[in-house]
């Protein structure tokens, strides 16, 4: 069954090979013609030499398409055909017309169909003409009509001036890998385009970058050649073998040397506390805009002391402020974790005094006491940034007891500088309203101020009550700064001891050991050691001696006689 062989099965390497027998190879079945992985098509509008779009086309009776001015140029210094190699005269090139296309941008196009030519096109030339054609057209006007007239100019012709440009069943006339020149590896530039490869950059057109070039130029290079390691002297140094030899020895030295760190080590920066998520973008702009001083470093951006404390969660003392009314006091808790805004915006603007004198202007009994607007309509009031700011519903903290002290609003994300105090638990404002503080103190002059006759349409009180002052007690945001820079005022005063050696404390382990800066022990000055424990002998005879034991020999044990014994008394 095996090939050449009577085993009873067949390897692999003989289904795979070319004169396996298979459905797809083997006895009775062609090769594939599919291209393999080199294959490289060649546009029908490229020059074969130049390997780009021609401008002058012409073509050899074989139907290989060349740019005038780029074949004329291989023929002289040649004299052949730079695909197949055979010999090529400029007599032998045809003058090719292609009509174009004007409205659809210049395509090239059948002059009779006006169908635009694409790689898939089969084209065909007239070589009495020079003529392009789709072969669909000349084979249904001309072949199958037996009228054998250029259909643009009106010349005759044969069955054997036809000439196939591209024909899309045989995708191998443009295989690139198959020319000749390519193959060889010969250069197809003209004389001009090689002088101007050849030729040195033109540095009056750099501007500044002509000085780099010409400085680097001027500049000798002073540094040994050596080979890929630094003990091994290059042989092109034109040093006489004394020479290498200094040279050699000279570099392992300073190769044994113990490599020093420069002064320019990189070192790992710390990060900012107020630092961004975010990058300066300085590195991006620069890179983009030519009138910005250049940065490579991508830096984050430092948020202000402002900006960094308003993030949730950061601040967590409670802060305390009184509202000092016409009819008593009232004293809040403030809550800053949750609501650093609506803190940090009612503290700033009770500390410029702009609730001084301010009524609240809605007294809702059972529901809510609301003030905070200086034009008493409740349209008005502003935030310390003077503009609205977003509602803040992340904490846990809801509407469920009286004293609650939340931000009104007009809808969301519209608080200014208006708030309530709720008089009972009102949940369904959960998710609405800003709660920022509680009342902590002054219930009863919540409850007279509640008990205040208002108006039946506004719910406005008949007598004004009025906020004469509100006094901040305790700054959450001023504690919180405090307690950073005492923070970092330790650390650093940590970070000048440690340089400095340590405490003394710092210096003694829990076990009594003295400890050196780097974490070593202090040993005390002792004669050598042997191992570990053992101190070596200093031939005084001083120190502990190891004696012998002086007991006696143990007694032997005597054996139980088994059976007949040993036969000695026989």
């Amino acid at each position: 069954m095996g090939k050449g062989t009577d085993k009873l099965y067949i390897t692999h390497s003989e289904w795979a090979s070319e004169d396996a027998y298979s459905a797809s190879a083997g006895s009775g079945t062609a090769k594939s013609s599919t291209p393999d992985a080199s294959f490289k098509r060649l546009p029908f509008n490229f020059c074969a030499v130049s390997l780009q779009p021609f401008k002058t086309p012409v073509c050899t009776p074989e139907g290989t398409i060349f740019d005038k001015g780029n074949i004329l140029s291989w023929l002289e210094n040649h004299g052949t055909n730079p695909v197949n190699g055979q010999k090529l005269r400029a007599q032998d090139l045809i003058k090719l017309h292609f009509a174009k296309n004007e409205e659809g941008g210049g395509e090239m196009v059948d002059p009779v169909t006006f169908k635009v030519f694409t790689d898939n096109t089969h084209i065909v030339a007239l070589r009495n003409t020079g003529n392009i054609f789709a072969y669909d057209t000349v084979e249904r006007l001309n072949i199958k009509a037996k009228m054998w007239r250029d259909l643009v100019s009106d010349e005759e012709f044969g069955r054997k001036d036809i000439i196939t440009l591209q024909d899309p069943q045989n995708v191998q006339s443009r295989n690139l890998s198959s020319f000749k020149y390519i193959q060889e590896g010969v250069s197809n530039l003209t004389e001009a385009q090689q002088r101007e490869r050849n030729a040195s950059v033109n540095k009056s057109a750099l501007g500044n970058a002509a000085l780099m070039l010409n400085t680097k130029e001027s500049t000798p290079s002073s540094a040994p050649k050596v080979g890929k390691y630094l003990h091994q002297v290059a042989d092109n140094t034109g040093k006489t073998p004394s020479e290498s030899k200094t040279l050699s020895k000279t570099t392992s030295q300073i190769v044994s040397k113990p490599a020093v760190k420069p002064a320019f080590a990189h070192t790992t920066k710390s990060t900012p506390y107020n630092a961004a998520q975010h990058t300066t973008g300085q590195a991006a702009a620069s890179f983009t805009s030519t009138g910005l001083t250049p940065h490579t470093s991508g830096d984050l951006a430092l948020l202000s002391d402002e900006e960094y404390m308003l993030k949730p969660k950061r601040v967590k003392q409670k802060g305390y402020a009184r509202i000092q009314t016409s009819l008593g006091p009232i004293n809040l808790e403030l809550l800053p974790e949750h609501a650093p805004k609506a803190v940090w915006s009612f503290v700033q603007l009770a500390k410029k005094g702009y609730y001084n004198g301010v009524i609240f202007h809605r007294n809702i009994r059972n529901f809510m006491l609301q003030g905070g607007d200086p034009t008493a309509s409740g349209k008005g009031g502003q935030s310390v940034w003077g503009k609205n700011f977003a509602d803040e519903f992340e904490g846990p903290q809801s509407h469920d007891a009286r004293g609650v002290v939340s931000m009104a609003n007009k809808g969301k994300n519209t608080n200014s500088s208006q708030f309530f105090i709720t008089y009972r638990p009102c949940t369904h404002l959960d998710r609405k309203h800003t709660i920022f503080g509680r009342v902590v103190e002054g219930m009863d002059t919540l409850s007279t101020i509640e008990g205040v006759e208002v108006t039946d349409a506004e719910k406005r009180p008949l007598v004004d009550v009025v906020m004469e002052d509100v006094v901040i007690f305790v700054d959450p945001f001023e504690e919180f700064q405090k307690q950073r820079r005492e923070k970092e005022e330790g650390e650093r005063e940590q970070e000048e001891v440690r340089k400095a050696g340590g405490r003394e404390d710092d210096k003694t382990t829990w076990t009594g050991k003295r400890v050196r800066g780097d974490g070593e022990d202090i040993a005390e000055q002792r004669g050598p050691v042997v191992g570990k424990y053992l101190s070596a002998g200093n031939g005084s005879g001083s120190g502990p001696m190891l004696e012998e034991w002086e007991s006696e020999e143990p007694v032997k044990k005597k054996t139980k006689a088994g059976g007949f014994g040993s036969f000695d008394s026989w």
